[in-house]
């Protein structure tokens, strides 16, 4: 079998099949970790948004569309895709931990040099193992059906770690709303931070705060949980209250309209 990333995109099926698009975000990839092994201490943080907002919603697709459809057509697919949801889980634990490590630390560069370790053997193993046996089994007329599915499920697709909610449906399906909403909320007010905010600073930092618990709060729900194989499970401990949920909300839309009220200089 021909690894995909020595494929043409001909090859793959055309610019719609889900082996191709997956083939650009791996080239995307492979940009960004140039990126964050070059970057100093205070450059890493807006590259690490930048690969979670590829990483995430690439991942969070694959275990909604493409992997049910592997572990249906391919006799060894449950083994198979099993192996790159745990890479996936490790990858969700590796970036919650680096939330609260400091910068330059030791502990932090250890866990950035795993977190790339691991994010290229999955490629590897996707690339080498799961795509070509794909392609064996799924027609072309497929694999563009598929790609047009993945595309639509990643651009809606939580863009943060969320490492107790489930690699595989229904769990991460019945997450996927309200995770979105508070991630990509976060994403827009970590955005306007990283370019400086100057007075709405704090409250910007208090607002992505909040919505970083209330999301903690929602993975805690045992909805979020159901399909899980065991070898992935993270056991949780207890969440804060869902009246937080509320509260987060409010933030999530007052603080951008505010901010985009605020007159131009």
């Amino acid at each position: 079998m021909r690894s995909v990333a020595d494929q043409s995109v001909a090859e793959l099926g055309g610019r719609m099949s889900v082996l191709a698009r997956q083939q650009r975000d791996h080239v995307q990839l492979d940009g960004l970790l140039h990126r964050l092994r070059d970057a100093s201490h205070e450059e890493q943080l807006p590259v690490l948004l930048d690969l979670y907002r590829l990483v995430f919603p690439h991942a969070f697709a694959e275990e909604s569309v493409l992997w049910p459809v592997m572990r249906r057509v391919l006799p060894d697919g449950e083994a198979l895709t099993l192996q790159v949801e745990q890479e996936h889980q490790e990858v969700n634990e590796l970036v919650t931990r680096l939330e609260s490590l400091e910068l330059g630390t030791p502990e932090r560069e250890a866990a950035l040099d795993r977190l790339a370790e691991v994010l290229r053997e999955d490629v590897r193993d996707e690339e080498d193992e799961l795509f070509p046996r794909l392609q064996e089994r799924v027609p072309v007329s497929q694999l563009r059906l598929l790609g047009i599915a993945w595309e639509v499920v990643s651009r809606v697709a939580p863009t943060r770690a969320h490492p107790i909610v489930a690699r595989r449906p229904p769990g991460n399906v019945i997450a996927a709303l309200p995770l979105t909403i508070l991630d990509r909320s976060r994403d827009r007010l970590d955005g306007i931070r990283l370019r400086g905010a100057g007075p709405a600073e704090g409250a910007l930092h208090a607002a992505t705060a909040a919505l970083t618990r209330a999301a903690h709060a929602v993975e805690h729900h045992p909805a979020m949980r159901r399909g899980e194989d065991p070898s992935t499970r993270v056991d949780p401990q207890p969440g804060p209250p869902w009246a937080l949920l509320g509260a987060a909300a409010l933030v999530a839309v007052a603080i951008p309209i505010a901010l985009a009220r605020r007159p131009q200089r």
